[in-house]
């Protein structure tokens, strides 16, 4: 399969450093502005306005990486359920203004849940049922603006729980994410598999991929190169699979090297 442009997550103060480079070749951006606690409540009018008409000179794929502080998907208390689905919505609300194709949202499996589903049976069945209730508004509203929630891997060590909750709730407008750094986290932490295998678990469910670069000890969104993943396995894997998913460069820092980062990543293919 043609592996995808490679694009950048940005925020408004550093889209500037990789704007040109995104709109030479269309390049897909992700919009990370509204990530922080309590953003949403605040009043976005101005930053909206201010992305709406910086994005006019790019045609490219778009994203927004959805809220995920404190907003468990598998929180099996209903009460919590809806104010979690709530900012999901204000989320979308934002992707409609944005006319973004997707938004990111974060999965709630994690160890803990990996080594107890047998002591615990009903938590991971729970968790996959709170998911689906949480996510019920919110997918019917992507349906409606044309967005797709891709559910990346954050905590896991087991790559096929997201798959079993993807394939449970079953709704087109959910898919799969592969943030490389988490999962290499995951990898040298917890004994979990290596990126390359969740990639190999998403199958044709893989929508989008965070690629970003970690020491194996802490999340550290740096570029890749920079840790040690090793990344010819890595795009020799995105470009075998069936999928054809937003490929984005997340780092916290040195915006300015992204554009290099994206051409070594793209020599690999």
């Amino acid at each position: 399969m043609t592996v995808s442009k490679i694009g950048a997550a940005v925020t408004l103060d550093n889209i500037d450093t990789v704007f040109g480079w995104l709109c030479e070749q269309d390049r897909p951006v992700e919009i990370q502005d509204f990530t922080p606690p309590n953003v949403l409540s605040s009043d976005l009018s101005n930053l909206i306005s201010a992305y709406q008409e910086k994005l006019q000179a790019h045609h490219g794929p778009r994203g927004v990486h959805g809220p995920f502080f404190g907003l468990d998907l598998g929180n099996l208390e209903v009460a919590f359920q809806k104010l979690i689905t709530a900012r999901l919505i204000n989320s979308l609300e934002i992707c409609e203004q944005l006319n973004a194709q997707y938004m990111v949202i974060h999965s709630p499996f994690n160890d803990w849940v990996k080594l107890n589903q047998w002591q615990y049976p009903f938590v991971q069945p729970g968790i996959i049922a709170a998911m689906g209730d949480i996510l019920k508004a919110p997918l019917q509203r992507a349906a409606d603006i044309g967005c797709t929630l891709v559910l990346e891997n954050c905590d896991d060590t087991d790559p096929n729980m997201r798959m079993r909750a993807v394939r449970e709730i079953d709704h087109p407008n959910l898919r799969l994410s592969v943030d490389t750094g988490h999962a290499h986290l995951s990898h040298c932490n917890y004994s979990a598999p290596s990126v390359l295998d969740f990639i190999a678990a998403s199958e044709n469910l893989l929508a989008h991929v965070h690629l970003q670069d970690v020491d194996g000890y802490a999340d550290r969104h740096w570029l890749p190169g920079e840790g040690t993943i090793s990344w010819q396995p890595v795009m020799d894997s995105l470009h075998n699979i069936e999928a054809a998913p937003q490929l984005i460069i997340e780092v916290r820092k040195n915006m300015g090297r992204v554009p290099f980062a994206a051409a070594f990543l793209e020599r690999l293919i």
